[in-house]
């Protein structure tokens, strides 16, 4: 009773931006109910880009960065296909304009797809789940077990060198439409906020 009652009040007292800089969060088990909502006031992209760090031990499917509008639950969707052992986004239910994913530091090709709308909309952006409804329709199967940080999200493309600043986590512009250094967000069920682990030389 004692830990739902913190964990209720840190998810009220996170509605206003909090730098977590040296931190991440932790989804530690299987649910369809334990998620991350990020908060923003823009509603209108033409070019997104999205940066995070994650760590999971899974071996299956699971959503990473889920971004749903009312016309679509996969607006913007970063995914990790087990069967095809790849990161996948998605834009608008698979139709997207000019991408390249970058996974470890290194950039996948740039692929085209037809799509030419913009993502706009009453956005709700979730880590931990993946949207199969407007804010909700969490499939278990399809959720995140493991650490995540450093979540940036920017409404233009970034150039490479800004990318591998990121990477090596360098001086690097943070995210203009999510900031992990001032971010807006309420933790729903299960999910801790630890300290970011150290690597030791």
């Amino acid at each position: 009773m004692m830990f739902l009652l913190a964990l209720t009040m840190l998810a009220a007292c996170a509605a206003s931006p909090q730098d977590l800089s040296g931190k991440m969060f932790t989804f530690p088990q299987e649910t369809n109910r334990a998620h991350v909502r990020l908060n923003t006031t823009m509603q209108d992209f033409s070019s997104v880009t999205v940066c995070h760090r994650s760590f999971t031990d899974l071996r299956r499917s699971h959503g990473l960065f889920s971004l749903a509008t009312p016309s679509s639950n996969n607006e913007f969707l970063i995914f990790w296909s087990e069967a095809n052992k790849e990161m996948q986004p998605h834009i608008k239910e698979g139709k997207f304009r000019i991408w390249r994913l970058w996974f470890d530091g290194q950039p996948s090709i740039r692929k085209f797809i037809t799509s030419r709308s913009n993502i706009r909309g009453s956005l709700i952006i979730i880590l931990g789940q993946e949207q199969d409804s407007h804010g909700g329709g969490f499939d278990i199967k399809q959720s995140f077990v493991g650490m995540m940080t450093d979540v940036h999200m920017w409404d233009y493309v970034l150039s490479p060198c800004e990318i591998h600043n990121y990477v090596d986590e360098l001086n690097f512009t943070p995210g203009n439409v999510l900031n992990w250094r001032a971010l807006g967000f309420q933790i729903i069920d299960r999910v801790l906020i630890e300290d970011k682990f150290k690597t030791c030389h």
